[in-house]
């Protein structure tokens, strides 16, 4: 028996009585000028005593609604209707002050973002003993043990010192286990936590969800985890309730949604996620078109229009969610986990998998993820085929090489006349090859640098020292006039398309801007512009709308259709799909795999997923604090990783696999990345190293301190920089 499996029997062995949060037929309605808006319909389920209950589903399915509503922090203008009963208390309808009474010592949330949750002007300790003074009758000074107690529980070091800090002062992890500690303060019975780890790099995200734990472990609540990450609700949830255009459509054992699920939508999210345990054999199975909007729900089932079993009932009846068909032996006999789901036709899906039910409507239009149209890609916009016997990546011409870039901005004093008093090694020391037709993925945690070596490398950024050479030309001192015909090749793409997209320009004008500039004839210009629209997987017709009028994931296609527009050789992507729900990032990536055997290129993908990057990439540089530590092919790094860092990374990215994730080994890091103003001496890692902490002599940790260690290649051309670096097979 599993560790979860026995979780699971405890679980079971439950009462009725031990139910702390039970949801019936929770309905909220927004008004608006186009009519109201249905954001949570009939929402049921109910949590026991020491459970833990993930709510998963794409943006705008009600998830957060639901949780703000039984929190009592909707707006005055929102309708509630149904019951939440906390400990048997019903608290829909209750007024401020009666709320206040329930909100922090009976149930707590925890906010996506901390710097909301948190007051900028009062230090993390008095905002804790504010908690706590609210609901017990304590001194300040007990109130202020209670608070180094409870950052200490949540693994903030030197607590008696942070206590006095202000929110400011803390990194994002730490904030978010300050609000962790917060929620806490009165052990609650139910803890309600809004993803708690969306914004936080992947080894904070796993410090994050330790202090969760903890905070379980220490009060005994009951925990709603809000997440998009599969993974996540793998690991740390024992029922699932999946959501979808405000509704529950499957809910179950944690087991059973991940192994055995019934309704499409739930199948369809599980085949879009690139897996760290995976490759680059298969392609992903997005789900087709966009969900529906809340002010026009189809009639019927809602998610008939993207499901490809759809049949006539589906399109006149909703579903209910009832108890789902199940194998012989799967009965599960606990009447709150038993499996149920929203489909007419669950039997059909007893043993099928993503790609029979989403793989052939994924291979449409370039993979893509929203309503294309479905026109055939045009010879004109198609590029030369790959040839049979192509050369690996070794053999291949380097198209972009960066020899020790160097990257230091200043800090300036403050006042009226300025001065400098420091600098930030944004960059120090990076080389790298890009090589024709192949993906180079650029990795690591936020403020390593992954991003300014990016801009160097296509010359936004000036270089502080060092060489970029494009196609054997130096391309580094370039002005912006010379670099301009260069720019035909070197495209980049950014990580947030609503930003990079001029809101008052139409869609066709923002893909001909490029063709303008370069004074492409006005004629073949609008040719090609609906030539890049098909290729992407949009219609043509819908050129003349504004970026607003598109959904995320089709305004991503938007900004790659720009960057090909003068057929550029290479794509330097800055997280492309970070802000993209999952099943419209899988979209994407494939869309970006398709392009890349079309027209030959070549991207350097900078990127925090591993698991994105696991799936796209041939070769991987792992960034830490503006160095590369470690460099691989794809196969080499994810199977036997060499550095402590990319050890720790790798073992981070949680797995969207229930048994898998909660046996496989965890190589932890601690505290957070020190300053680029003032990095450590010897190994930059030194200071969150498990091995420098717990592994090395005193003479060996000597050397850590004092000689940064080279980037040297053991075998097969896979480097690495470490003194003591060790090959460990993760998987």
């Amino acid at each position: 028996m599993t560790e979860h499996e026995a979780e699971g029997t405890h679980v079971k062995n439950h009462n009725h009585e031990d139910v702390v949060l039970d949801v019936d037929d929770l309905n909220v309605t927004f008004s608006s000028e186009d009519g109201p808006l249905h954001a949570v319909r009939g929402v049921s389920y109910q949590v026991r005593r020491g459970e833990a209950l993930g709510i998963v589903g794409e943006s705008g399915s009600g998830k957060s609604v639901t949780s703000m509503a039984i929190m009592g922090l909707l707006p005055r203008t929102a309708k509630v209707t149904g019951s939440a009963r906390v400990l048997g208390q019903e608290v829909i309808g209750l007024n401020d002050a009666q709320f206040s009474k329930v909100r922090g010592q009976r149930i707590a949330m925890i906010f996506q973002d901390p710097l909301t949750s948190l007051n900028p002007v009062h230090t993390i300790g008095a905002q804790i003993s504010e908690a706590i003074l609210t609901h017990r009758k304590v001194s300040r000074a007990q109130a202020r043990e209670k608070s180094v107690h409870l950052l200490d529980r949540v693994g903030i070091p030197n607590p008696e010192q942070r206590v006095d800090q202000y929110p400011h002062e803390l990194s994002g992890g730490m904030r978010q286990r300050v609000v962790i500690a917060i929620a806490m303060a009165n052990e609650p019975d139910v803890i309600i936590a809004d993803e708690p780890t969306t914004a936080l790099d992947v080894t904070v995200q796993a410090q994050v969800l330790e202090a969760l734990e903890a905070a379980r472990q220490e009060t005994g609540a009951a925990l709603v985890l809000i997440t998009h990450d599969l993974g996540v609700v793998a690991g740390h949830v024992d029922r699932v309730a999946v959501m979808y255009a405000g509704r529950l459509v499957e809910a179950g054992t944690v087991e059973d949604v991940f192994y055995r699920p019934r309704m499409p939508y739930a199948l369809g999210l599980l085949g879009s996620l690139p897996r760290l345990d995976g490759g680059r054999d298969h392609r992903l199975t997005p789900i087709t078109g966009a969900p529906p909007s809340l002010l026009n729900l189809p009639v019927g089932c809602t998610f008939a229009p993207r499901c490809p079993m759809a049949r006539d009932v589906c399109r006149t009846e909703d579903p209910e969610l009832v108890e789902a068909a199940v194998a012989e032996g799967e009965r599960n006999e606990d009447p709150v986990s038993r499996h149920r789901a929203a489909c007419h036709f669950s039997g059909d899906l007893v043993s099928a998998t993503p790609e029979d039910l989403f793989g052939s409507e994924a291979g449409k239009a370039g993979a893509s993820a929203e309503p294309t149209g479905g026109a055939p890609v045009p010879e004109a916009g198609r590029g030369p085929e790959p040839e049979v016997g192509e050369p690996e990546p070794e053999g291949r011409e380097v198209l972009l090489r960066a020899e020790e870039l160097v990257k230091h901005f200043p800090i300036l004093s403050k006042g009226v006349l300025k001065r400098r008093i420091g600098e930030v090694q944004a960059v120090s020391g990076v080389s790298l090859e890009l090589r024709e037709h192949e993906t180079l993925a650029l990795v690591g945690e936020s403020g390593c640098g992954k991003s300014t070596t990016a801009r160097l490398l296509l010359n936004l950024v000036r270089l502080t020292s060092g060489e970029v050479h494009y196609m054997g030309q130096p391309i580094q001192d370039l002005s912006d006039k010379q670099m301009r015909p260069l720019r035909r090749d070197l495209q980049l793409v950014f990580q947030d398309p609503f930003a990079s997209l001029d809101p008052r320009m139409t869609v066709s004008d923002i893909i001909a801007e490029p063709l303008r500039i370069h004074r492409e004839a006005n004629g073949s210009a609008k040719r090609r512009v609906r030539e890049l629209l098909e290729l992407v997987g949009l219609n043509p017709e819908h050129g003349s709308r504004y970026p607003h009028e598109f959904s995320g994931g089709q305004r991503q296609r938007i900004g790659v259709a720009r960057a090909l527009s003068l057929k550029p050789k290479v794509l330097i992507l800055d997280e492309p799909v970070s802000a993209l729900d999952v099943s419209i990032q899988a979209g994407v990536i494939n869309l970006l795999e398709d392009l890349q055997d079309e027209l030959g290129l070549s991207y350097l993908f900078v990127s925090h997923d591993l698991s994105v990057v696991r799936h796209i990439a041939d070769r991987v540089a792992v960034m830490y604090l503006g160095k590369i530590v470690e460099t691989a092919t794809t196969e080499q790094l994810f199977r036997a990783p060499a550095h402590p860092y990319t050890q720790a990374l790798i073992s981070a990215i949680p797995l969207p696999d229930p048994v898998k994730e909660r046996t496989r080994e965890r190589i932890t890091v601690t505290g957070d990345i020190p300053s680029p103003a003032d990095p450590p001496s010897g190994c930059r890692f030194r200071t969150r190293c498990p091995k420098f902490a717990d592994g090395l002599s005193d003479a060996e940790r000597t050397l850590c301190v004092e000689q940064p260690p080279e980037l040297l290649d053991r075998g097969a051309g896979h480097e690495d920089a470490c003194h003591y670096s060790q090959v460990v097979e993760l998987f």
